[in-house]
């Protein structure tokens, strides 16, 4: 059973672009682990102590293995050899064989950093003969999620089919309160957002909801059956 990996930028960008997928995976047997390279604050309804409640009720809710969030500066991200060298030391600890990160282009420069960040600390995570601590390790695969700061229609490698997982997902997004559900319009906002991009994409491969994905590399089939 493969281990997974995904990296946000702040908690609750995992939730809201592949939260439904992370439910899929969980239930398939997974082990799922995210790792965020800041807390996510100051933002304005939120603090850390609120912050911190949040992503652990999100990730009790998702079933996942562990969570860990860094101590890295939120807006102010940046892809240097700091950065890189602890999420090369978090790939080596947790072992994944497949990668999630955001995707390369974005409005948001967190989201662009952490892609960047991401792909180099995979190169890093397999070097011998460096200070960085743990046993070398390559994960096999890497995808990319979408994070929305663009109003752009980007085509994805594959659709995962989050048809059963859907409603829960919205759950989890919900429990990040301080962004996504201060009040009522906020939280009208947010679901329908993610409920029309959900069904956008689930339509395309004629399911209810789906989340989608894309990649730097052709990605191969070992059956036919496997595609919806």
């Amino acid at each position: 059973m493969p281990t997974i990996l995904a990296i946000g930028p702040h908690p609750d960008d995992v939730e809201i672009s592949m939260g439904g997928s992370i439910l899929k995976f969980v239930s398939l047997g997974y082990d799922v682990h995210i790792v965020d390279l800041t807390n996510g604050e100051p933002t304005p309804y939120g603090n850390i102590e609120t912050r911190k409640k949040e992503w652990e009720r999100s990730s009790n809710l998702l079933g996942i293995k562990s969570r860990t969030v860094l101590e890295f500066p939120n807006r102010y991200l940046m892809d240097d050899i700091e950065v890189r060298k602890k999420v090369a030391e978090m790939i080596r600890k947790i072992r994944p064989q497949v990668l999630f990160l955001p995707y390369w282009v974005d409005a948001h420069p967190d989201h662009v950093q952490t892609s960047k960040i991401g792909e180099a600390s995979r190169f890093y995570a397999k070097l011998t003969k460096s200070e960085i601590s743990g046993e070398p390790f390559y994960p096999t695969h890497v995808f990319y999620y979408f994070c929305y700061h663009l109003n752009v229609n980007i085509t994805p490698s594959f659709i995962l089919d989050i048809s059963s997982e859907f409603e829960r997902k919205l759950d989890i997004v919900r429990a990040y309160q301080s962004q996504f559900a201060y009040d009522s319009s906020r939280w009208k906002y947010i679901s329908n957002m993610i409920t029309a991009r959900n069904c956008y994409y689930g339509g395309l491969v004629h399911v209810d909801y789906g989340e989608p994905f894309t990649s730097h590399e052709p990605i191969g089939l070992k059956d036919i059956r496997d595609i919806v």
